[in-house]
């Protein structure tokens, strides 16, 4: 059996990272997204980074950023990942790519087979791409917030040319079914893995990894 790669999303303390590496996640989430509970400052997620283990795949989660943003963040930070969660354009996905020089996801939301659609458009320029819960209807946050989708939707759509991610509402209770009904190969956590929003707990960090299927460290 392939082992699933995790990414647990989020992180604001050195505990977070030590309970992610020791689980067997494969990327940890950096959230640049002030209005999230999960939100780092730059300073922050610099000196979190540098704790990180090597080979750990250190991701920034931003939301519509402007280039000084980007700026900011790649000049102090040690990442190995951009991750678009706005209303970027595949234009803006290959802006970012060229400029900065790192692997970019782009995030899409999905609540209906249209929304699945628009992948195509991203699949030439995006490194990744993660398949998310559309956030709800007035939510203040893009995504990280507990909601899932059909996964159906997904299930002739394992075999996309660009690698693929599954989030929205995983659990360490659903993970291992949301898998099965995809086929996804990698899979992506934030308040699932949490005992308050933007605690992380890691009790269900390790139960997560472990029903997602994690190579064991």
């Amino acid at each position: 059996m392939m082992d699933i790669r995790v990414k647990i999303c989020g992180l604001k303390t050195p505990q977070d990272i030590v309970a992610a590496a020791d689980a067997g996640a494969a990327y940890i989430g950096f959230n640049f997204f002030a209005k999230s509970p999960r939100s780092v400052t730059v300073e922050e997620a610099t000196a979190l980074a540098v704790e990180a283990p090597v080979g750990l795949c250190k991701v920034a989660l931003v939301v519509n950023p402007d280039d000084a943003m980007l700026d900011e963040i790649t000049s102090a930070v040690p990442l190995d990942m951009i991750q678009l969660h706005g209303q970027e354009t595949p234009e803006r996905v290959a802006e970012v790519k060229a400029r900065y020089g790192l692997p970019v996801m782009k995030v899409l939301g999905v609540s209906t087979a249209e929304d699945i659609q628009r992948i195509e458009a991203y699949e030439a320029v995006a490194d990744q791409i993660l398949v998310d819960a559309k956030a709800p209807k007035g939510a203040v946050l893009p995504g990280g917030n507990g909601v899932t989708f059909d996964w159906g939707l997904l299930a002739r759509k394992k075999y996309w040319r660009t690698p693929w991610m599954l989030a929205g509402g995983l659990t360490p209770e659903n993970v291992a079914e949301a898998i099965r009904v995809t086929g996804a190969r990698q899979v992506d956590v934030a308040s699932g893995a949490e005992s308050a929003p933007g605690v992380k707990d890691p009790a269900r960090i390790r139960a997560f990894c472990e029903a997602a299927g994690a190579p064991r460290r």
